[in-house]
């Protein structure tokens, strides 16, 4: 999917149909959801901390989760996307310097309630051995880390997409994807706040989502090409929903 000896490897994905015009989209619609009144300077906290807990409904839902579960928390995948959502501000700053560090973090939150106690200090945390993996996860900490000038949407759909495709942990992949998806998003700036909630839209269209995650995953260029519109559209769709949760907080 990407090439490693190219001077920014994601450099090709920008040109791929479509990809600039969906970026735009993309961006435009966030930038729509943070200037809406409702998430002024006082208001955002409220906004971002609802919308990190619909993205983690939706993520974990995505995963078999059930969606409309009581507010005590008992499944545990919706545990795991929950912790995620209640640590991912103490996150970020590991995310933007040693995003392998908090990859390993987001896989311990994710995942301590599917991983029996006996073997959390064997398996929370730790990629599992396979050829090539650590080079391809050495690669994407590399473009979190300034190896790529590509705009954040690609950025983040990259980084979901390879972390789905690769599926570096025994459990919970799904869930850490999308919340480095997420962290993505909110590091390389386009959305500093975490306001939106593309993950609904994932989930809302989950058959779409996932055959476009296996078409990304397959390396050739009309699948990596769909799965970035497929998540540039989503962060359309995100966009949406948070413009609607501002709405009924005006």
């Amino acid at each position: 999917m990407v090439r490693v000896n190219a001077p920014d490897p994601l450099a090709p994905l920008t040109e791929l149909p479509g990809v600039a015009e969906a970026v735009a989209r993309a961006r435009d619609a966030v930038v729509a959801v943070h200037n809406h009144p409702a998430n002024g300077r006082q208001g955002w906290p409220a906004g971002a901390a609802e919308a990190g807990i619909r993205a983690a409904r939706a993520s974990a839902a995505l995963d078999g989760a059930p969606l409309d579960s009581p507010d005590t928390v008992t499944d545990p995948v919706l545990a795991g996307a929950v912790r995620i959502a209640e640590e991912s501000g103490r996150l970020l700053g590991a995310w933007r310097t040693s995003p392998s560090q908090a990859l390993a973090r987001l896989h311990v939150l994710a995942a301590a309630d599917l991983v029996a106690a006996d073997r959390h200090h064997a398996e929370l945390g730790r990629p599992r051995s396979g050829p090539g993996l650590a080079d391809r996860l050495a690669l994407l900490a590399g473009l979190l880390t300034g190896g790529t000038r590509a705009p954040a949407p690609v950025l983040a759909a990259v980084v979901h997409g390879e972390l789905l495709a690769l599926a570096p942990f025994g459990s919970a992949n799904g869930v850490v994807a999308r919340a480095a998806s997420r962290l993505t998003a909110v590091a390389a700036g386009l959305d500093p706040r975490g306001l939106t909630v593309p993950e609904v839209g994932h989930l809302r269209r989950a058959a779409e989502y996932r055959a476009a995650a296996e078409g990304f995953a397959t390396g050739g260029a009309d699948g990596v090409g769909a799965w970035i519109l497929h998540c540039c559209a989503q962060w359309e769709a995100g966009a949406r929903e948070a413009t609607a949760m501002a709405d009924a907080r005006s």
